[in-house]
C-alpha cells in the first residue's frame, strides 16, 4: 500500500469512528430521553437531596457516567488503536489512559460548571434564560481561549522557550510585521505523545504565544517554520479570531433559543416539571447535536474559506514560496494527510482545503 492509499485508508477509518460514536451518542441521548430514565435519575436525585444544586450534581454525575462508559471502546480504537497502526503514536497504553482521565476531569470539571450555570439561570429568569445562558457562554469562550496556553495546555503537554535565538528573533520579527504582541515562542513536546507536527498561534491578549512542536523543529528548515507561522498570523491579519467569536456567539444563541423552544413545546409531553427540570438535559444535548450536524458543511466551508486567506497572506510575507510548498509537503507527509479527498468528503468534513490545492495555489502564484 503506498503513501496515499495508507492516508485515505486512515482517514476513511477515522471517519467511520466518528460518525459510529457520535451514531451511539444519539442513541444514548434518545434512549434516555424517551424512555424515561433522565426522570428516574431526577427522581432519585431528588430522593437523596431536596437542594436543587446539589440534586443536580447527582444527577450530572450518573448522566455522565451513563452517557461516558459505552463510548470508551469506540474512544479506545478510535484514538489509541488507529492512530497506533498507522504509526503516529508514541503513547503507552497507560499514558493514553492518564490523558483520557485528564481530559475527563477537566472537561468533567467545565461541564459541571456550565450545566450547574444554565439551570440556575433557568430557575432564576425562566422566560429569558437561554438569552443570559448564551451570553455568558460566549464570554466564557472567550476567557477559556485566553486561559487555555496558562491553565488547561501545560495539564497536557510540556512547553519550553525555543532554544534556537535565530529562529526566535525571526518569527517575533514576523509577529510585528503582522501587527501583533506574543509572549513568546515555545518548543511544545509533542513527541512524547505523537509522531505528527504542528505549529500554532494560541492565546488571546496578554497570554498569546506561538508553540511549535518539537516534531516540526526536528524536521523542517528556518524558511518553512516561518511559512507555517506566517499562515497562523494571516489569521490575525485578517481578523479571523474575531470572525469566529461572531460566528461561535450566533451558534451559541440559536443553539439556546432552539433548546427554549423545544422545551416550551414539548417539555410537558415528555413529563418534566417546567424549564428549570434539569431531567430536559438530554433535550438540550439532543438539539445542540442535530443542529451541530447541520451546521458542519457551513462552519467547514467557511473556515476552508479563512484558511485560503491565510495562505494568501502567508505567501505574500515569506521570501521564498517553495518554503510554503515544502512545509505543506512535508506536514502531508509527516501528519499522513489525505491529499486529494473525494469532493463531497472534503464539503463534509474537511476544515481545511486540501494539500495538493494548497500547495497548487502556492504555485500558482509563485508563478
Amino acid at each position: 500500500m503506498d503513501e496515499a492509499q495508507r492516508a485515505k485508508a486512515y482517514h476513511r477509518a477515522g471517519r467511520v469512528l466518528a460518525v459510529v460514536g457520535f451514531a451511539l451518542d444519539l442513541a444514548l441521548i434518545i434512549f434516555l430521553l424517551f424512555a424515561g430514565w433522565t426522570i428516574g435519575l431526577r427522581n432519585f436525585a431528588y430522593g437523596l437531596t431536596s437542594h436543587s444544586a446539589l440534586a443536580l450534581l447527582i444527577y450530572l454525575i450518573l448522566f455522565g457516567l451513563i452517557f461516558q462508559l459505552p463510548g470508551i471502546p469506540v474512544s479506545y480504537l478510535k484514538d489509541y488503536r488507529l492512530e497506533h497502526r498507522y504509526g503516529l503514536s508514541n503513547l503507552t497504553l497507560w499514558n493514553w489512559i492518564k490523558d483520557e482521565l485528564k481530559g475527563l476531569a477537566v472537561g468533567g470539571t467545565l461541564g459541571l460548571l456550565g450545566a450547574e450555570l444554565i439551570y440556575w439561570t433557568m430557575r432564576t429568569w425562566p422566560a429569558t434564560w437561554w438569552i443570559i445562558s448564551g451570553t455568558a457562554f460566549i464570554a466564557f469562550f472567550v476567557l477559556l481561549a485566553n486561559l487555555a496556553p496558562v491553565l488547561l495546555f501545560p495539564i497536557f503537554f510540556k512547553f519550553k522557550p525555543v532554544e534556537d535565538e535565530s529562529l526566535t528573533e525571526r518569527l517575533l520579527e514576523l509577529s510585528r510585521r503582522a501587527g501583533t504582541r506574543v509572549r513568546g515562542v515555545f518548543e511544545w513536546k509533542l513527541s512524547e505523545k505523537s509522531k505528527k507536527a504542528n505549529a500554532a498561534l494560541v492565546g488571546l491578549g496578554n497570554t498569546r504565544r506561538i508553540i511549535l512542536s518539537d516534531t516540526l523543529l526536528e524536521k523542517f528548515s528556518a524558511d518553512e517554520v516561518e511559512a507555517v507561522l506566517a499562515h497562523e498570523f494571516g489569521h490575525h491579519v485578517r481578523h479571523h479570531v474575531f470572525r469566529l467569536i461572531i460566528v461561535q456567539a450566533l451558534s451559541t444563541y440559536i443553539g439556546f433559543y432552539l433548546a427554549n423552544a423545544c422545551l416550551l413545546k414539548w417539555g410537558p409531553s415528555l413529563g418534566f416539571r417546567g424549564v428549570a427540570d434539569f431531567a430536559n438535559l438530554p433535550l438540550l444535548i439532543l438539539v445542540s447535536m442535530v443542529l451541530s450536524l447541520l451546521l458542519l458543511p457551513c462552519v467547514n466551508s467557511h473556515s476552508r474559506w479563512l484558511e485560503r486567506q491565510a495562505d494568501d497572506y502567508a505567501l505574500k510575507m515569506i521570501p521564498s514560496k517553495s518554503a510554503f510548498i515544502t512545509s505543506m509537503e512535508k506536514l502531508a507527509d509527516i501528519n499522513l494527510a489525505e491529499r486529494q479527498p473525494s469532493a463531497w468528503i472534503e464539503f463534509l468534513f474537511h476544515s481545511h482545503p486540501s494539500i495538493d490545492k494548497r500547495i497548487a495555489y502556492a504555485r500558482s502564484t509563485a508563478e
